[in-house]
């Protein structure tokens, strides 16, 4: 969950807006979000809310703090467009003031000029903020890693930082993450080998679950389901909703005819469909879950199907996955999960000590 406050006099703005999901010890708690009390007794004194990228950990709890305080919202178009969505479930997208910035566009809000500098993260269009006050520079970086190869070719921005670093920053609030994990972590790309050796040896249906954010690894999911003769369907509300809003905005390039409906992956020969679920980390409603125990309506589990969980564990959730797990195997399918082996079937958003220190 991440939300922070920044103030200079009676200006105030917000970074990030999150929400965070309860250990197994909150018994009917769905999800948790930042207190907002200090907000709401100082409302008249909140100018803005600033995105860092889409995640869940960093726009889930919007439409429940636009419920009770007003603030116009800032983030770059595809961020935007996620919580447009995420705030239309909740019958707010028409009240709520949504404002676009870009990197390399800085603008001001009442003492602060605000610079998104673009970086790379496991999802497109994320980036730091470099808030500049009358005290200093603040960097916020949010979440990243130093992709040298994302499948969009929008590289981190490193001269920029380079060059508030050369003028002097008072304080650096930054993603630490995989701070104890030495050297770099892999980029994006890094999944591919591993992704194209499946589909090149499997007999039968190809299932891989991801997070439905995670662009760059449905870009490069839909590129190899090209390239072995595989159609391509996208199962679960979250995910046919983030990718086609990606589609839509060009941000994820699917070839005319690859794209089929979950209620068409029966008609065609189990070789020829790749399958792409929401539900990596054992939710008991997402679609892999409902597939695992056999409940879902379009997608059921076969013999020698392959099932890949393109995603870690997120500690609290390890028995709900390696439940799902076993129900997968007993159903017969060939389970391919982040375990330490290479060719990796996921690789980490953030990055690791050796880009901490640049």
């Amino acid at each position: 969950m991440n939300m922070m406050v920044f103030e200079y006099g009676d200006h105030m703005i917000v970074v990030d807006c999150g929400v965070m999901f309860p250990d197994a010890e909150l018994l009917g708690v769905d999800i948790v979000i930042p207190d907002i009390t200090y907000l709401r007794e100082n409302q008249h004194r909140l100018r803005a809310i600033l995105l860092t990228h889409g995640h869940e950990d960093h726009i889930g709890a919007l439409a429940y703090v636009l419920d009770e305080v007003d603030a116009p919202v800032y983030g770059t178009p595809f961020t935007l467009a996620l919580a447009r969505a995420k705030l239309a479930e909740h019958g707010l997208e028409e009240s709520v003031d949504l404002r676009e910035m870009h990197p390399s566009a800085p603008f001001e809000i009442g003492p602060f000029r605000v610079e998104m500098i673009h970086l790379t993260h496991s999802i497109i269009e994320a980036g730091a903020l470099a808030l500049s006050t009358p005290l200093g520079v603040i960097i916020h970086t949010g979440d990243f890693k130093f992709d040298p190869t994302p499948t969009d070719r929008r590289v981190s921005d490193l001269h920029t930082l380079a060059d508030y670093g050369r003028r002097g920053v008072l304080a650096l609030f930054s993603d630490s993450t995989n701070v104890e994990r030495p050297g770099m972590t892999p980029s994006e790309r890094g999944v591919s080998e591993r992704f194209a050796e499946i589909m090149a040896e499997a007999k039968h249906r190809v299932m891989i679950s991801c997070f439905s954010t995670s662009m760059h690894r449905l870009q490069i999911i839909t590129d190899l389901a090209q390239e072995y003769n595989r159609r391509l369907c996208f199962v679960g509300r979250a995910m046919f909703r983030n990718s086609e809003i990606a589609m839509e905005m060009g941000r994820l390039r699917v070839p005319e005819g690859l794209l089929i409906q979950p209620q068409d992956i029966r008609k065609l020969p189990p070789e020829q469909v790749v399958v792409v679920l929401a539900g990596s980390q054992g939710e008991p409603m997402s679609a892999l879950s409902r597939v695992a125990v056999d409940n879902h309506r379009w997608v059921t589990i076969e013999p020698q199907d392959e099932v890949v969980i393109s995603a870690r564990v997120i500690p609290g959730n390890e028995k709900s996955i390696f439940r799902m797990i076993d129900h997968l195997y007993r159903r017969g399918a060939r389970v391919h999960y982040h375990d330490g082996s290479q060719p990796p079937v996921h690789v980490s958003g953030h990055g690791s000590s050796e880009e901490l220190r640049l």
